[in-house]
């Protein structure tokens, strides 16, 4: 039976190279011709013959296929990728500065049932596998390329799509040591982040194992009650406990904890949310950034109004820790923030 290409780091392919006594140049060939190169056919140029034999043999370099592609005004692009078992998840492509940002997903669905995500309406289908996780990056990458080809670099990558990416962790590792290789898509590791509700046996193990990329921690109140209420697995984990291990990750004086507050009308959008959330991460290598809410189907929650988020912004900047305001982008087709679900229905019009 073939195994995936691309769900091995380079390390774990020079490995199996070693093991079955093929050439070690190969591996190093097959990332710079897959990766580097963005090619999709088989690789026959440099290669060692019994290496092709091997690989033509062995590897697999199938893909999620692209079911729905939706582009908002904004330049935003989500897509609606089927695996190979027929299940779907989305990948979303946020535009800025003519580069682009990618969102990816981490698993079917997800577990942690947050009250504010409508990924947690549809509960957790299964994990997806390291390359699935790097095929929503290829395929993005190939829409790129054949459809806005004068800016078609993807400069971020943002785990922050559908799935809780530490509740995966292994696959979600493994890929980012993908990116990161030299010998293949050559992803600065300060431009990959890697968001979490603050599921902490991933981030137990975070320190360890995980290469040093970027965090994020889903905060959205510094209140127990309300953090309760959005993310259920506050209970279980508790803040505190959390923020022992959060902080302790980045490494370097320009290296921050991204803080993400989701701003929610009448519920933790108060003046005193705000100086509580300053009192909480003042003196902390913390970063906030500030989303007021995107509504979607089934939701109960409501945005706040633009003059009450810049007051909450306007609190924060008075304890000295940066603040930004998220700008929305892709809401018209349900890709912001919090707006993912892939068994939402789909108009026919859509599809390409």
């Amino acid at each position: 039976m073939k195994t995936s290409f691309y769900q091995y780091p380079l390390s774990d392919l020079q490995e199996l190279f070693k093991a079955n006594e093929l050439p070690p140049s190969g591996p190093g060939l097959l990332f710079n011709w897959h990766y580097k190169k963005r090619q999709f056919a088989a690789c026959t140029v440099d290669l060692a013959k019994k290496s092709i034999e091997f690989v033509a043999t062995h590897l697999n370099f199938d893909l999620p296929q692209v079911d729905v592609v939706q582009e908002s005004q904004d330049k935003t692009v989500k897509f609606l990728m089927r695996l190979q078992d027929g299940l779907k998840v989305e990948t979303v492509l946020i535009p800025f500065n003519g580069k682009y940002t990618i969102c990816l997903s981490s698993q079917v669905g997800c577990a942690m049932k947050c009250s504010f995500c409508h990924t947690g309406l549809q509960g957790l289908n299964r994990n997806l596998t390291t390359d699935e996780i790097i095929g929503q990056f290829l395929m993005s990458q190939k829409w790129l390329t054949e459809h806005r080809p004068e800016d078609d670099r993807i400069l971020n990558i943002v785990f922050m799509g559908q799935g809780e990416p530490l509740h995966n962790f292994d696959a979600v590792k493994k890929a980012c040591e993908i990116f990161l290789s030299q010998h293949g898509l050559s992803i600065a590791d300060q431009k990959i982040t890697i968001s979490t509700a603050g599921y902490l046996p991933g981030l137990e193990r975070w320190k360890v194992e995980m290469p040093k990329v970027n965090i994020a921690l889903s905060l959205h109140s510094p209140v127990k009650e309300k953090r309760d209420q959005l993310i259920p697995i506050n209970k279980r984990y508790p803040l505190e406990d959390v923020l022992s291990y959060v902080q302790a990750i980045p490494e370097g004086k320009n290296r921050f904890v991204t803080y993400e507050y989701l701003l929610i009308e009448n519920f933790n959008d108060s003046m005193e949310d705000a100086h509580l959330t300053g009192q909480l991460l003042t003196g902390k290598k913390a970063y906030i950034s500030l989303i007021p809410f995107n509504p979607f189907p089934g939701s109960h929650y409501q945005r706040p109004d633009l003059k009450k988020v810049e007051q909450f912004k306007s609190i924060l900047d008075s304890y000295k820790i940066p603040t930004i305001i998220r700008a929305t982008k892709g809401d018209e087709i349900l890709a912001a923030c919090g707006q993912l679900n892939s068994k939402f229905s789909y108009s026919p019009k859509e599809s390409e």
